[in-house]
């Protein structure tokens, strides 16, 4: 399968650039605050509203990857008795919920209907 990015015709994304697409959604999005003018603005949020589409898709993931590693914490705790490597891995629950919360707000802020 060849993806391709904006660099060149049928050049192929390397496996990290996948890799982080597939976690992270930042690269869909543009920047409002970087903006100059109010048409760019608006034009940036328009964008930004109907890339907000994907969030869910990003919500699932990071959703899997926390119940993932509440489990590897879990089984880590109960089967090995580790209680340090359990640890690390509650505190990747910690931060992966945290970022499910996130995306929820966001998807939530960009889907409502814009404000006059």
């Amino acid at each position: 399968m060849t993806t391709q990015h904006p660099g060149g015709a049928g050049a192929e994304l390397r496996f990290r650039t996948l890799l982080y697409r597939f976690i992270f959604f930042d690269w869909l999005f543009q920047d409002v605050g970087g903006a100059r003018t109010a048409i760019e603005r608006h034009a940036a949020t328009q964008h930004n509203r109907r890339m907000s589409k994907y969030l869910p898709v990003y919500m699932r993931r990071w959703s899997f990857l926390t119940v993932l590693d509440f489990a590897l914490g879990f089984l880590v705790e109960r089967a090995l008795q580790a209680t340090l490597l359990s640890a690390w891995f509650y505190t990747w629950t910690c931060i992966t919920a945290t970022g499910t919360v996130v995306i929820a707000v966001a998807w939530i802020f960009l889907t409502q209907p814009q404000q006059p």
